[in-house]
């Protein structure tokens, strides 16, 4: 489990295909303080396990499942990804729940600036996850752990203060890119309850 507040920015130094998966090599240094084999580091908000531990970075196995759903399939050598380490128990939860499990991929339609820097990012978001997007209610984008301020025709805004621009990889972002999109994990239980709940009388 993650709070989507970046620890820090990892640099991509390879991503080998393998028949069925890949292997991510990312070279870091804050979030190895403690990262031990088998330990689990969100990368760009994705779950993955380290299965290798270096002294100037660590590599993952990206099975193929987290390659069709997410945006690591579009990495490439120097690409800068968003790391977390997993939450634990004395650690405030400045975010909110993030789980690491990605609903599928958004388009960055707009990052503009809007002043002292202040930033205006557009994502366009896929269909069937727009039910669980509600204004004021939380998202993850790339990890990020972020408060919807508006959601209109497929299209979701929020504001990236500059703490936030400069401490994550939307400063290498572009307008086309996939971003990784994670909705809040209570309201997909919440939608689902509620599609599967059966009252006495009511149809």
């Amino acid at each position: 489990m993650f709070t989507g507040i970046i620890e820090e920015l990892g640099t991509v130094e390879a991503l080998e295909r393998h028949q069925k998966g890949a292997r991510l090599s990312i070279a870091c240094s804050h979030v190895l303080s403690d990262l031990t084999l088998g330990a689990s580091i969100a990368v760009n908000g994705v779950c993955l396990t380290a299965v290798e531990v270096r002294t100037e970075g660590f590599s993952a196995d990206l099975a193929p499942e987290t390659l069709e759903r997410s945006n690591l399939a579009d990495l490439k050598q120097n690409d800068r990804v968003n790391l977390e380490r997993p939450l634990s128990l004395l650690t405030r939860l400045s975010g909110h729940i993030v789980q690491g499990h990605v609903d599928g991929t958004g388009t960055l339609e707009k990052l503009s600036e809007l002043g002292d820097g202040n930033w205006n990012l557009l994502v366009r978001v896929p269909r069937p996850l727009r039910r669980f997007l509600v204004f004021k209610g939380s998202i993850t984008i790339d990890g990020i752990s972020l408060t919807i301020a508006a959601v209109q025709e497929g299209l979701v805004r929020v504001a990236i203060i500059p703490h936030t621009y400069s401490a994550t990889n939307l400063a290498w972002r572009k307008v086309g890119e996939r971003v990784n999109i994670e909705c809040d994990v209570i309201a997909k239980h919440v939608a689902d309850m509620l599609e599967h709940m059966s009252l006495p009388g009511r149809i």
